[in-house]
């Protein structure tokens, strides 16, 4: 109905195909196959091959020929595609190498130095009085603090990055983990006043204690580091069944909207970030977050500053925590 010349293009086509998904002793038994089945099926006289006409005994042979060519030429393609890819992808783990070597030289330098320092004083000075070995006890404290931090995001995120994290999900009070982490907050010393709205008989729900609290944790640090001083950080508290509900406000400046769609992505930070941070707490709250088959989304607030909101479908007790008690 359609011609043998049409079939012809038909099963080159097929050829091509053959060799995007194939390696190349396959595609070149699909090639020469086609100009088999060309030959039986379709060159008159049918179903032999032999071939009375000399056009056709020309166009046979060009046939062979063009798919064949077809053939390696399409696996070539994909080969040469498949080694851009590699190297692609290789130049994007030697940037990230970079990128992760450049912000912990500093963000593991910096409280080291200081650690040193004021130990180093500490010990080969006898004069200095009970103040000022308060302030580099303090100085020591918050260093410390500083690497634990960073230590602790770079395991995370080893932890997440290689699918060892599997969530251990039981009955916890909500209010609890953000108190706990608000009480590991308080060993920074900042101004902001961090308010928590909940309804007093809010249900229990079934999540992973130690992830949800470090989720909070980076949250709630990252408001305290990008918020003015004596501002509102406010956390609410709801649920719509079994889906947990947790939104945290802050009144900084937001993020720019040109960068709002990329402050999950490891080892990002804004161009106009103070120095410091690794560009990992946020990266991990999302890990974290999907890890208890969550999401977690953020937009900027009309009266200024961001709003992060967790969403996390899980079971719900059908008592509450007041009943519990």
């Amino acid at each position: 109905m359609i011609g043998y010349k049409v079939i012809a293009f038909i099963l080159l086509v097929t050829v091509s195909f053959l060799a995007m998904f194939y390696r190349i002793i396959p595609t070149l038994i699909g090639a020469i196959l086609s100009a088999l089945i060309w030959n039986f099926f379709f060159i008159k006289p049918y179903f032999t091959f032999h071939i009375e006409n000399t056009e056709d005994v020309l166009m046979f042979f060009m046939y062979f020929v063009i798919a064949l060519i077809n053939a390696v030429l399409t696996f070539k393609i994909k080969q040469i595609e498949h080694i851009a890819n590699k190297k692609d992808a290789k130049l994007k783990s030697i940037k990230l190498y970079n990128t992760l070597l450049d912000s912990l030289s500093h963000e593991l330098k910096t409280p080291i130095s200081a650690i040193i320092g004021s130990t180093d004083a500490l010990q080969n000075n006898k004069t200095i009085n009970d103040n000022q070995k308060e302030k580099l006890l303090e100085e020591i404290s918050i260093a410390t603090l500083r690497l634990n931090n960073q230590v602790e995001n770079l395991l995370n995120m080893s932890r997440l990055e290689s699918g060892v994290i599997v969530p251990k999900m039981d009955w916890v009070d909500v209010k609890e983990i953000i108190y706990g982490a608000i009480r590991t907050l308080n060993t920074k010393l900042y101004s902001q006043k961090i308010i928590v709205n909940c309804s007093e008989d809010f249900p229990l729900f079934k999540l992973d204690y130690g992830l949800t609290e470090h989720i909070i944790y980076n949250l709630l640090n990252n408001c305290i580091i990008y918020t003015p001083e004596h501002s509102t950080i406010l956390i609410n508290l709801k649920n719509n069944g079994n889906i947990l509900l947790i939104e945290i406000l802050d009144e900084g400046k937001g993020f720019p909207k040109d960068e709002i769609d990329y402050v999950f992505d490891k080892f990002y930070r804004l161009k106009n970030s103070r120095p410091g941070g690794s560009g990992l707490g946020l990266s991990i709250v999302k890990g974290f977050v999907e890890a208890q088959n969550g999401e977690i989304a953020l937009e900027n607030r009309v009266e200024g500053g961001a709003k992060f909101t967790i969403k996390i479908e899980t079971k719900m007790s059908n008592f509450n925590t007041v009943e519990n008690e």
